[in-house]
This record gives C-alpha cells, structure tokens and sequence, in this order.
C-alpha cells in the first residue's frame, strides 16, 4: 500500500500545471485507503505545521476612510492637493504627505499601494468589503479576514484569543457562518486590563460556579436549546481558559519598560500599537488596531493633521519595535481603511468618499519594503497604473500569510466559499 501511494504521488506531481489542492487530495486519497490518515487529518497536520512557523498579521484599521492626498499620495504640484506639502522619504525619490514624518523614515520596511480601487463608497458596504473581501448580502454573514487567518493558522487550544480587535470599528464583520469561536475578543481601551476578566473570590470558588453554570446548559439544552448552549459554551470555554492564563499579563502594558512605552507615544492607538506587538508576542493570530474619525466631509487638512499626529509615531515604532524584536518577518502589518477621500474639495474645506482610487500600506510577512505600487494621474482622480482590487489585495495577503485563499468554507446557505474570490496575486508585493 505504501508503494501505491508512493507511484500515485508520482503521477500527481509529475502532471504539468498541477494544483496544491489536487496534489494534497491525492495523498490523502493513497493515505485513506492504506487505512493511515483521512483528508480532514490531512488538514490538521498542515494547519500545525503552520501554526509552528508563528505567522500573525496586525490590521491598522482607518475607521472612516484617510485620505490619501494628504498620507501617502500627496499632490502638491496640482490643485486637488490642496495645501498639504510633501516630504522626502528614507526611499529615495518618493515623497509623502508632510503629516507622516516618522513613518517617512520607514519607508525601506513598508510597501505603498496608491491604487487600490472599489465600487463601494458607503462607509457600512465599504468596511464590510474591506473587512472580508466580499459584498454584503442579507443571506450571508462573510467571515472577515481575520477570522479566516485565525481560522486556518490559529491554535484553539492556546490560552489567549486568536483574534483580538483593539477601539472601536464600526460595520467591522466577525466570524460570521465559520461561527462565534472565530469572533473578535474586543478590548476597548489597550491601556487598561480587558473588563470582567478579573477572578475576585478565587479559582477554587470560580470553577465551582463553572460546574453549576455547566448543569444549568446541560438542562436548557435538553429543553431544545442545544445550539444555543454550543455556541454559549463555546464562549465561556474560550474565556475561562484565558482568565486562568498566566498569560493574562499579556494585556498589562505596565509590564513594559516605560522607555518602550513612551517610544509609542501617549495616544490610544499608540497603545494599541503597543499592546498588538505584545499580543502577537504571545501566540495571537491576528490583531486589529483601530482608529477613528477619517471621515472629514469638512475641515479636512486640520482633522487629517490631527489623525495624522496620533498614528504617525505609532505606526512607525511599530514597525521598528517589531523589527527589532525579530518579529517583522513572520508578522504582517497592513495599513488601510475603506476607501480614500475626493480629489476635489468640497465648500466646506472637505473631502468626501472616494473608492475608485486610494491607498494602502503594508510591511513584514514577507513583503518587500522600499517601493511604491501603482499610481494615479496628476489630479489624484483615476488610477493609471497597475490598478488593485480588494480580491487581489486579500489574495496577496493570504500568500504572505501562507493561507489557502482558495480555500473553501461551508456557508449557512449551505453553499461553499472561497477565502477570496477572484483576485491576482500582486507579484510585486513580494519581490
């Protein structure tokens, strides 16, 4: 049986044009009738393969839609720019908006797409995109990206949350039909300890309200509530194996040398920032940073000089911080929000919502630092080259995050889905 499987291996990979997919199902097929290993085991062993190489990916998330003229495609030389000036950068002969001088010392680390481009251009339709790749529907609940990272990398038995979402994200998709394990574990606010996370009367006390709570489910469930127990337990589950860590400390940033905590800077996100490295040190999957308000309809260059000013220093340290922890490689940082702002500006000294051209940041995971993808003309207002889509920004992802994008997942209309749909690889993105 074995020399079967073997000669079969063979055959699959010697076929020109072959597929991942065809080849892992032709072993399992061999492995399956040698009585050895079956195709979800198959699964299980290159998901724990996986998980040992530590991958992680950390979202900053631009709640609201950051303009792009006035971050990382400025426009000074025309009048859609306003007056926001440019500045040279680490990367010779790129400038950005003067509103990022710390990131503009780390451009060798990031990797700048200024074409990204949608359809959608409300903030509910635009986040729900951004966040899982796909067009809401109202048969469908679409995982995000990251549930579906957490979802193939994750360790579900690990003491913390494989997915942990920091401040407030509006219109920002779940786990959705992969189910309320894969939720976000939210936290508010990163500078003090997740709510309700504190044992006040003792373990020994704790768990005997575990068991009561467990014979309480075990009678609903047998009056027809069985699914809503599942996914209850499912939850309480999760939490109490998190609460009784050790690893609790994870979330203390006191336990941080004030040196490192003030390189961060005193700005929510900058705490954010702080706790994600953190987060992703101990063995989380996939952390979201938010930051709110980029929705400037009005006063935009004063409101996007503010923003600007609490996740420049941030953003950039950490990418440094994660460098120089060694972390950079195997940990994707993604800079994005919905969609950008108009090129043109409107009466009240605004910008409003503007899908068909905006920009995107990323670095480590992978991707090559030190270059800009993709351009617009001298206005800002369409791309002319190299044009991005939302499928071919998450395909890029998933390949630097070694995830299967064509992957498929039942939905709860019982039809199957890929991680991403349609899309290209952005070559480029990884040299």
């Amino acid at each position: 049986m074995a020399t079967n499987l073997h000669r079969q291996m063979e055959v699959v990979v010697n076929r020109r044009g072959v597929r991942r997919r065809e080849f892992l199902r032709s072993i399992c097929a061999g492995a399956a009738a040698a009585g050895t290993l079956s195709w979800p085991d198959l699964m299980t062993v290159q998901a724990e393969k996986l998980r040992k190489k530590g991958m992680a990916c950390i979202l900053l998330w631009m709640q609201g839609g950051p303009s792009q003229f006035e971050t990382f495609s400025p426009k000074p030389s025309h009048a859609n720019g306003g007056e926001t000036k440019a500045i040279s950068t680490a990367l010779n002969g790129v400038q950005i908006a003067e509103n990022l001088p710390a990131v503009s010392k780390i451009m060798n680390d990031l990797c700048v797409i200024r074409s990204m481009n949608s359809t959608e251009g409300s903030h509910p339709r635009a986040s729900y995109l951004l966040h899982t790749g796909y067009i809401p529907t109202a048969s469908i609940k679409h995982p995000s990206l990251g549930a579906n990272v957490t979802h193939q990398l994750g360790d579900p038995k690990a003491d913390l949350p494989g997915f942990v979402r920091i401040g407030r994200s509006r219109n920002a998709s779940g786990g959705g039909f992969l189910g309320v394990e894969y939720d976000p574990f939210r936290i508010q606010n990163a500078a003090q300890l997740p709510q309700n996370t504190t044992i006040a009367h003792g373990q020994q006390r704790y768990r005997r309200r575990l068991r009561l709570l467990g014979r309480l489910e075990k009678h609903y469930a047998q009056q027809g509530g069985k699914q809503v127990v599942a996914d209850h337990k499912k939850l309480y589950d999760k939490t109490s194996r998190m609460v009784l860590s050790p690893k609790m400390s994870t979330f203390d940033l006191a336990k941080e040398p004030s040196r490192v905590r003030q390189a961060y800077g005193d700005s929510a996100f900058g705490k954010g920032c702080l706790l994600a490295r953190r987060l992703v040190q101990s063995g989380v999957t996939f952390v979201e940073v938010a930051d709110g308000n980029w929705d400037t309809h009005f006063d935009n260059f004063g409101r996007v000089k503010t923003r600007c000013e609490s996740i420049d220093q941030p953003f950039a340290q950490l990418i440094t911080d994660l460098k120089q922890q060694g972390m950079l490689d195997r940990t994707m940082v993604i800079w994005m929000g919905e969609f950008g702002r108009t090129p043109r500006v409107n009466p009240r000294g605004g910008r409003d919502h503007y899908p068909r051209a905006f920009s995107v940041a990323m670095a480590g995971g992978g991707v090559k630092g030190g270059q800009v993808i993709g351009q617009t003309n001298a206005g800002g207002t369409t791309v002319v080259d190299r044009p991005v889509g939302v499928s071919d920004l998450f395909r890029t992802i998933c390949h630097g995050m070694q995830v299967d994008a064509d992957h498929e997942n039942m939905s709860s209309v019982g039809r199957p889905l890929k991680i991403v749909d349609g899309g290209k690889l952005i070559k480029e993105v990884y040299g």
